[in-house]
């Protein structure tokens, strides 16, 4: 079976790299080894080095996983994209207001 590579710009890699390093000292801030972070991650040590590195070809299960295991981490996964300014900024242009009020109905017993 021919098995294809997560694909990514390099852009994004240097996010992930960037996140990877980060996670790492946040286990190694911690006193953590590679195997007790695994091991609470419900992961494998060589899943860990991936996310370490990085690696887009990782779940991001996994990584939310490893963030959990280092003391509730994953709670910053909610600020991913919180603030979605430029989203807002498309809706708003697609938000175009009426040439006039809408017609009211009468109602029958008036």
């Amino acid at each position: 079976m021919n098995q294809r590579g997560t694909v990514v710009m390099p852009s994004t890699q240097k996010i992930l790299s960037q996140m990877g390093e980060q996670i790492k000292l946040a286990r190694l801030r911690r006193s953590l080894s590679a195997e007790l972070t695994a091991e609470r991650a419900g992961i494998s040590r060589a899943t860990l080095w991936s996310i370490e590195k990085g690696s887009p070809s990782v779940a991001i299960g996994a990584y939310a996983a490893v963030l959990h295991a280092l003391n509730y981490l994953d709670r910053d996964l909610l600020l991913v994209a919180k603030d979605d300014e430029l989203g807002r900024k498309l809706q708003d242009l697609q938000i175009l207001p009426g040439k006039r009020a809408p017609r009211q109905r009468k109602l029958k017993d008036e």
